[in-house]
């Protein structure tokens, strides 16, 4: 591919790579770093690329699978730092806010999967359900009924809290 093609595919889904990334990882640092290793494997390895599933959705499962080989890789060194939190809102702001935001992340952490990942792909990575099921290599229903059944799931325990 030439650098004109790769240019094009950066610019047109680095955003939903890098929402998808920062779904998945939940830190800024890391989730340019997988955006970035995912553009770089794209690249290197569009021969391979069969055209079965939309570009999107094909850079999205190389994130997912470098994600998962990080996540092996800090298994067996520890876990990353988490980041500092933004000094240009109030203290009381930021508490309030990561109050809140911990506890979404909480909910979201105790549903199981697939909901979880399915509900993070649809909010948070803006996927369609289309590619959605593509990406778990299931029906586009499939995908529908996942992620109505995760947010149900969802909304019932942060109704508990």
């Amino acid at each position: 591919m030439d650098n004109e093609a790769c240019e094009k595919l950066y610019e047109a889904y680095y955003m939903r790579v890098f929402s998808y990334a920062m779904t998945l990882a939940g830190d800024r640092h890391l989730a340019e770093e997988l955006t970035q290793e995912t553009f770089f494997r794209a690249f290197t390895k569009l021969n391979s690329f069969r055209g079965q599933s939309d570009e999107v959705t094909w850079l999205c499962a190389i994130a997912k699978n470098l994600f998962a080989d990080e996540k092996r890789r800090q298994g067996r060194a520890g876990a990353m730092p988490e980041e500092a939190a933004s000094r240009e809102k109030g203290v009381e702001q930021t508490a309030v806010e990561r109050d809140a935001s911990f506890r979404v992340h909480q909910a979201l952490h105790a549903l199981e999967e697939p909901y979880r990942e399915v509900f993070e792909l649809r909010v948070f990575g803006e996927l369609s359900f289309q590619q959605i099921g593509r990406i778990f290599q299931k029906t586009e229903n499939w995908a529908r009924v996942t992620f109505h059944r995760a947010r149900a799931k969802l909304k019932e325990r942060m109704g508990e809290e």
